[in-house]
């Protein structure tokens, strides 16, 4: 029991990781209708500018993510309005194809500022041992499962009250309909974009005070797109519930079964839900978008 607990926990810690990414993604895609497959360079690049600045001005970790998240709603903004507001109108796998020659931008960029060498993120968080039960936690773990619930929580509540949350639910679910209601779908696009990146930044960020932080750490966002999949492309809460249940059958299937099925359980279970129902555990199954 004491090892299915171990293995429990571990897992949430990193399904936290993976659901605040998934967020991301299915983000952008509620809003325009794409898949952002530079999403996950956008994870490691601003976990890259954290470390910079926590090393820089001594930060600790409250001050560094109120610097860091508006920097990366920066750079998303920036990236929006160069690389695929000009793309509008384009079909979507034109779109999708830009974002992956993005993603492979931001990684040379990220090498040939920061190198290929790992590096130690702190941020002035403690690492001794928390114990909760008989389960040990480092204080980064518990602030990563935190950061999700608070995520979930403001997304909820930006999406249903917020006039900027409801526009872009009226840009997903018409787009035409809400421009003919004045709603500028541009704007909804670039807002999306600059919201992803601020969860980017929090996925990132955590992701190496727990872990390490390199070069490979845009991978990341590649073993989280099953948590999407499975959540539903356009359910951002459905998503980031989904990202939990990816780390702990990740776990699992690691300690009860193999080492090697760590790495391809969640695509094992992406080819399972195309399968069974495409549109996800809480996708729109209307939804006409690729």
């Amino acid at each position: 029991m004491d090892f299915f607990l171990l293995l429990l926990s571990t897992g949430l810690v990193i399904g936290a990781s993976y659901g605040l990414i998934a967020m991301g993604f299915a983000l952008v895609y509620k809003a325009t209708g794409v898949v952002n497959f530079a999403h996950g360079e956008l994870v490691m690049l601003t976990a890259y500018v954290a470390f910079t600045l926590s090393n820089t001005f001594d930060l600790s970790f409250i001050p560094l993510m109120l610097i860091t998240i508006p920097i990366a709603m920066l750079i998303g903004l920036t990236l929006e309005r160069v690389f695929i507001r000009p793309m509008l109108g384009e079909p979507v796998f034109s779109i999708v194809m830009v974002t992956i020659g993005l993603a492979v931008m931001l990684r040379g960029i990220t090498i040939m500022i920061w190198g290929p060498d790992p590096h130690n993120l702190t941020a002035g968080v403690t690492t001794d041992v928390i114990m909760i039960g008989n389960l040990p936690f480092y204080a980064a773990q518990l602030m990563s499962i935190a950061a999700l619930a608070i995520c979930m929580t403001a997304a909820w509540a930006f999406l249903r009250f917020s006039r900027i949350g409801i526009a872009m639910r009226a840009v997903a679910a018409h787009e035409t309909a809400a421009l003919l209601v004045g709603i500028s779908v541009k704007r909804i696009h670039a807002m999306a974009w600059a919201l992803s990146s601020a969860l980017a930044a929090i996925a990132g960020v955590l992701f190496a005070m727990n872990f390490k932080l390199a070069p490979d750490l845009w991978f990341q966002g590649l073993k989280s797109f099953p948590a999407v999949i499975l959540g539903g492309l356009d359910s951002i809460l459905g998503s980031a519930l989904a990202g939990i249940v990816i780390g702990i059958i990740e776990n699992m299937s690691q300690g009860y079964i193999g080492q090697g099925l760590r790495e391809i359980s969640g695509f094992i279970v992406i080819v399972i839900v195309l399968m069974v129902r495409p549109y996800g555990l809480f996708g729109d199954k209307e939804i006409e978008r690729v």
